[in-house]
């Protein structure tokens, strides 16, 4: 399928169906820790880059499937920006009219200033926005966003989508070493996380290959001292918790591919993921980067794997199972 992955074992929302509205890096900000590569269209505009009956189609395919009725949650994200797809709001509550089952949105909260975007999200059951900077410097730096979109702006829509939300709303903060965790930041970030007052903080650094080297984590003493000083129900999410599985399913290397195409990942990433047998997930890979389909890297003492360009040209046709 072209927009919708896995179902994927998230470690924050279950069992989880991702749904891919933009799958071209189209974002408004070019954060220097993104996982999926440098942004390709720097753009504040908001358009239907991909039909959104195209995406409608593809969900009910997958609702067709009675595997559907073990997922947990619905998420609908993007390789860039989602709520720069004008027809969020319409896939959101297409889902909600379909299954009875949560949708949850990943976005970097930038365009929660607008009433049209904030009227969208309404739909979901959970919105996990960003909020990596309450400073403006810090905010140019990590996140190098659009002319169009002013920090001030951005605190200001988290604020008020909060206010209107029925749902929860998790913030997801990411703190790069010597960029935005400075005492300043902190300060800063405890004032807007005060005036956004989500349901929880995620507290995360970057763990993944980053698109720029400059780009390091922070130690998890570091975090969990951050995490003492922000309000509210504060959680590290870093360090992904293995969970114990009691079955796994057959290996699908066209499910990797997609998996790999979004983001890089260890070995032990896509076995956890995709609840694919851990040895079997690392012969499969081993043949990928034979192929030249897949390619590997090391980043932080840890080898990761990332689809490579015949990967991207399609050799599996973007088609799962």
């Amino acid at each position: 399928m072209k927009y919708l992955f896995g179902p994927v074992n998230s470690r924050r929302l279950g069992l989880s169906q991702g749904i891919d509205l933009i799958p071209d890096k189209v974002c408004n900000f070019n954060c220097i820790y993104c996982e999926v590569g440098r942004t390709a269209r720097l753009t504040c505009e908001r358009r239907e880059d991909f039909p959104t009956a195209e995406i409608i189609d593809e969900i009910d395919a997958q609702l067709a499937d009675p595997a559907a009725a073990e997922l947990d949650v619905f998420t609908v994200t993007a390789s860039g920006e989602p709520t720069l797809h004008s027809g969020i709001g319409a896939v959101i509550r297409h889902i909600k009219q379909k299954v009875a089952k949560p949708v949850a949105v990943l976005t970097n909260g930038s365009l929660l200033h607008l009433a049209e975007v904030r009227r969208d999200l309404l739909a979901a059951d959970l919105v996990i926005p960003s909020l990596d900077a309450a400073r403006e410097e810090s905010y140019r730096r990590i996140n190098r966003p659009a002319g169009c979109i002013p920090l001030e702006a951005i605190v200001s829509g988290l604020t008020r989508f909060g206010r209107e939300f029925a749902g929860e709303v998790w913030l997801e903060i990411l703190l790069a070493k010597g960029v935005n965790d400075g005492p300043e930041d902190i300060d800063a970030l405890c004032r807007a996380v005060a005036a956004i007052a989500p349901a929880r903080v995620q507290l995360n650094t970057v763990v993944r290959p980053p698109l720029e080297s400059f780009a390091r984590p922070l130690s998890r003493s570091e975090l969990e001292a951050i995490a003492g000083r922000l309000p509210g129900r504060v959680e590290i999410i870093a360090n992904f918790a293995r969970r114990e599985h009691h079955s796994f399913r057959p290996v699908d290397t066209a499910e990797i591919v997609e998996m790999l195409r979004r983001r890089p990942c260890t070995d032990g990433d896509v076995s956890e993921a995709l609840n694919f047998e851990p040895s079997l997930t690392h012969a499969a890979l081993a043949r990928l980067v034979a192929e030249g389909v897949v390619r590997e890297s090391e980043h932080l003492g840890k080898r990761y794997y990332q689809a490579g360009t015949t990967a991207a040209a399609g050799i599996f046709g973007r088609q799962r199972r």
